[in-house]
């Protein structure tokens, strides 16, 4: 008998659900030969908007690009400071040094992994003061400008929490919500819905995939949706008239069409998930194995989405070893920190200025939750973990 393979993600076995709808779709857009912002895009738009509560879709090229639009659509540039968390993908605080401003990093909650409302309080309250109705560093003098927490692995952040402190400060919200779609907080808000702009990815491996890059914007705000699809366009508005600079950030009818066949199934692949995700709470407690892993955290009344299942051990790479040699596929979000990559070390971040994050990135295993997940499968990640703990150190 041919050994269990579990892949990280299985995207053919998605392929095969929904080949039909997704070829028939491509042939529609190819007969049309209407390839960029077409009735498909506008459709996904006002599909994903209203999904995720809000007023306005702006399809845009990537997830990063769609973080870049929203930070060029704030007027975000040199001498401005933007307030992330350091564990993230690298988009999150990439976006902000490309437009020429200062990522300042503060640390993470350990249990949900988001931006740790304390944290961002205690740093807002120590290292800045206001000067002319403005929110400045008292040490870099820059201006902070915009606060943007990340609603990691499917869950959202302390919105709460982290808005009173925006209203408090002055400062604008941009959520990154690439891997969060769909998913809410215990007042019933979706992901992207809540601050002044979110920002959704489409990437392949998201819970909602393209067939390559794309992304969007979602705003509750008339004038910044016009903003943002100014800035989609080259800053173009009317067409060859430019009154700002933007880029070439437009989401194509192609990605558009198929993402329009995957939304009609997302409700049900994300409850998939999370039957997974219960599954393997109940195999790892059955057999011992929440003394050794740390396993995800619902918080109550939050939706989560589960676009990564993610355990913590400080074993971690032997783990990882051992289930690679199982034919387990797994992932490691992330393994550095942002406040102490190299592109940013001019910043003078050390590793203990975010521990919790520090601490994460060594630690933290992502185990396939893909909705085509079998039970034999889950019963043999189960079962390798097990073997692992069994032979000790």
């Amino acid at each position: 008998m041919e050994p269990i393979r579990v892949p990280l993600l299985d995207l053919k076995a998605q392929y095969r659900e929904i080949e039909e709808e997704i070829s028939e779709a491509l042939r529609e857009v190819c007969a049309e030969q209407h390839f960029i912002l077409g009735p498909r895009v506008t459709e996904l738009e006002s599909r994903v908007a209203k999904y995720s509560g809000a007023g306005h879709g702006i399809g845009m090229s990537s997830g990063t690009d769609a973080l870049l639009a929203a930070l060029m659509a704030l007027d975000i540039g040199p001498g401005d400071e933007v307030l992330t968390t350091p564990f993230s993908f690298f988009a999150t605080a990439g976006t902000v040094a490309r437009l020429g401003a200062r990522p300042v990093f503060c640390d993470i909650d350990p249990t949900t992994y988001n931006l740790s409302t304390a944290r961002v309080r205690e740093l807002l309250e120590c290292s800045y003061e206001t000067r002319g109705g403005r929110t400045v560093n008292r040490t870099t003098g820059g201006v902070l400008k915009v606060l943007m927490p990340v609603h990691l692995f499917g869950q959202t952040a302390d919105m709460d929490g982290l808005m009173d402190l925006a209203t408090q400060y002055g400062v604008r919200v941009v959520e990154d919500a690439a891997q969060a779609i769909g998913s809410q907080g215990p007042d019933g808000r979706r992901a992207g819905s809540i601050g002044d702009i979110g920002c959704f990815s489409f990437f392949p491996s998201k819970n909602l995939g393209a067939f390559g890059d794309a992304g969007m914007c979602v705003t509750n705000d008339d004038g910044l949706a016009e903003r943002l699809r100014i800035m989609r366009a080259h800053g173009s508005r009317p067409k060859y008239h430019h009154a700002v600079v933007g880029g070439n950030f437009r989401l194509d009818e192609l990605q558009a069409a198929v993402l329009l066949v995957k939304l009609g199934y997302l409700d049900d692949w994300t409850k998939r998930r999370q039957d997974n995700a219960r599954n393997y709470d109940t195999a790892f407690a059955a057999a011992g194995l929440d003394a050794h892993l740390v396993l995800p955290r619902v918080l109550p009344g939050v939706r989560h989405i589960f676009n990564q299942y993610v355990v913590r051990t400080p074993r971690r790479d032997g783990l990882k070893a051992v289930l690679t040699s199982a034919r387990i596929g797994t992932e490691i979000y992330y393994p550095v920190a942002l406040h102490v990559q190299k592109c940013f070390e001019d910043l003078g971040y050390r590793a203990d200025d975010c521990p919790e994050a520090d601490q994460a990135s060594r630690e933290v295993l992502a185990l396939p939750i893909y909705p085509e997940l079998t039970v034999e499968q889950q019963r043999h990640v189960v079962a390798s973990i097990e073997a692992f703990y069994a032979h000790g150190d």
